[in-house]
């Protein structure tokens, strides 16, 4: 297993010199960049487990370097250090809240520098073992049910079978359940007051759902709905606080989850203001496809109401597609021929309204 990989940021010779040879008897891999931009361009391309950044640089200080890196989904995890001259409280701040993980000023004690780097990355990989890929996922569950049973939990939580259009939860009820996907699908509709439906969320294997309300103390504010007929397993309220208080890591993943939706609607709600349908329609089927692989079963309203639209509209541009011979359709099934052709469209602006 390779030892983790450092990015040290400094335009010092010598202390750039210096904090690579301690790191490099450390059993790190080290790599250096001499200024800010360089520093970014590295780690892209080299991916770092960890940075340690100065902040008065040339070419870009380790203000903008930190900005730049946690807007760039590739590099925005990066456990990020600076290490400076800088220590005014108002500099430490700044820094921090721009959110870098740690700030130590130079000169900085050299057990106190490899003890924070440790720290950082334990932190970093705990986190990344309890992401949302089904590995990540697994090993989530499989914590989960141990801290559960410690705690006298749990011992319920066997999967559920629910046939399509069962209503899980309604918009409005007080939540009971977090539930986790074995297989299947499931919707979120949220209505309008003038009747119309839009479908919030679709969640499919390895998803949790239904946990919002439950950190947030409030009530659904979604109606949850099986598009497919699915294994759930519901994980009641008290067993779902009780596992977040006494398990650090479980409260990491699921602050993860809370943020990455959150970024998902942001960016759909900026997509349905200022996408054309089109646009939405070629959106909503790439969501499904991922999901569903080449072919997907879905309604011509439930493909409108993820794409934010009209039934009719929808009808129109699928034709449109058929046409264009980027999709098929054969009855309910929906088969997308040209992937890249469908990205295409969600990535430039057609006016076909």
């Amino acid at each position: 297993m390779k030892s983790p990989l450092i990015l040290i940021i400094e335009d010092n010779e010598d202390v750039r010199q210096n904090t690579a040879e301690l790191l490099e008897v450390a059993n790190y891999r080290v790599i250096v960049a001499s200024n800010g931009r360089e520093g970014v361009r590295l780690s892209i391309s080299e991916k770092p487990d960890l940075i340690l950044c100065d902040i008065i640089m040339p070419e870009l200080d380790g203000y903008a370097v930190l900005h730049i890196l946690s807007k760039k989904v590739e590099t925005a995890h990066l456990p990020f250090i600076f290490l400076t001259a800088k220590a005014e409280k108002p500099d430490v701040r700044k820094g921090m809240s721009l959110g870098a993980d740690d700030y130590l000023v130079k000169p900085c004690d050299e057990t106190v520098l490899l003890e924070a780097i440790e720290a950082r990355l334990k932190k970093n990989a705990l986190l990344r073992s309890y992401d949302v890929s089904p590995l990540g996922i697994a090993n989530f569950l499989d914590g989960a049910r141990k801290t559960l049973l410690q705690n006298g939990l749990g011992k319920d939580n066997e999967p559920r079978t629910l046939k399509k259009k069962t209503i899980i939860f309604a918009e409005g009820d007080a939540p009971q359940y977090l539930y986790f996907v074995k297989s299947g699908s499931i919707k979120t509709i949220r209505t309008h007051p003038d009747g119309k439906e839009l479908i919030m969320n679709i969640y499919k294997a390895n998803d949790f759902f239904g946990f919002e309300p439950l950190l947030e103390g409030g009530l659904h504010s979604d109606t949850a709905i099986v598009m497919k007929d699915c294994e759930v397993i519901p994980i009641a309220s008290h067993d779902f606080l009780t596992l977040i208080q006494s398990n650090p890591a479980a409260a990491f993943s699921f602050i993860s989850l809370l943020c990455k939706k959150l970024e998902e609607k942001e960016l759909r709600l900026l997509n349905l203001a200022y996408n054309s349908v089109r646009q939405r329609t070629a959106e909503a089927l790439l969501k499904l496809w991922e999901e569903n692989e080449k072919t997907m079963s879905i309604s011509r309203d439930d493909l409108a109401k993820v794409a934010g639209t009209v039934s009719e509209s929808v009808i129109r541009v699928l034709s449109d597609f058929c046409n264009e011979k980027l999709i098929a359709i054969d009855n309910a099934k929906i088969t997308i021929l040209k992937p890249d052709g469908i990205k295409k469209i969600v990535r430039r602006h057609t006016a076909h309204d």
